[in-house]
């Protein structure tokens, strides 16, 4: 098949494929005419390294598991150098969580803060408003009967 069904057929783009060949993941044979050719393997190829993308390896890391197709193996993944990126793999994956959990303990304690902050805040100032409304409320209706009213007054209880 020639480069744009095959990248149409793995959800790509020629350009992809190109440099992919650039980095010697996908060998290309080329027609009579020039034209590269791939084959059904190469698609198994693609797959395996656009799934393997999907999950967060680099380019780089899907190297093992391509030699290991190329090698005849049924899956990319059933050879000792693709099992070893694995588990260096899920290293780095645990490591990625445990500080994310520790920057999310951070960020709970932050938010609890702020929120705790925030209450004694608008206590507080419900307290003034509350103060200020029944003093204002207190002059308007006590007033002096000579139709202005007095100046508004806060009233802060402590």
């Amino acid at each position: 098949m020639r480069i744009g069904e095959l990248a149409k057929r793995a959800g790509t783009s020629t350009r992809t494929l190109r440099y992919y060949e650039s980095r010697g993941l996908l060998a290309a044979r080329r027609t009579g005419n020039g034209y590269r050719d791939y084959d059904e393997d190469d698609l198994r190829l693609l797959r395996q390294i656009r799934t393997l993308q999907d999950f967060g390896f680099e380019l780089e890391e899907t190297r093992p598991f391509v030699d290991c197709l190329r090698a005849g193996h049924p899956a990319g993944d059933s050879c000792p150098a693709s099992l070893a990126v694995y588990r260096r793999k899920l290293g780095e994956l645990d490591g990625l969580i445990g500080q994310l959990a520790g920057v999310r303990e951070q960020v709970a304690r932050q938010l609890a803060a702020a929120e705790e902050a925030a209450g004694e805040a608008a206590g507080q100032a419900a307290g003034h408003t509350a103060g200020h409304t029944a003093g204002h409320t207190a002059g308007h209706t006590a007033g002096d009967g000579g139709g202005e009213p007095p100046a508004p007054r806060c009233e802060m209880t402590g």
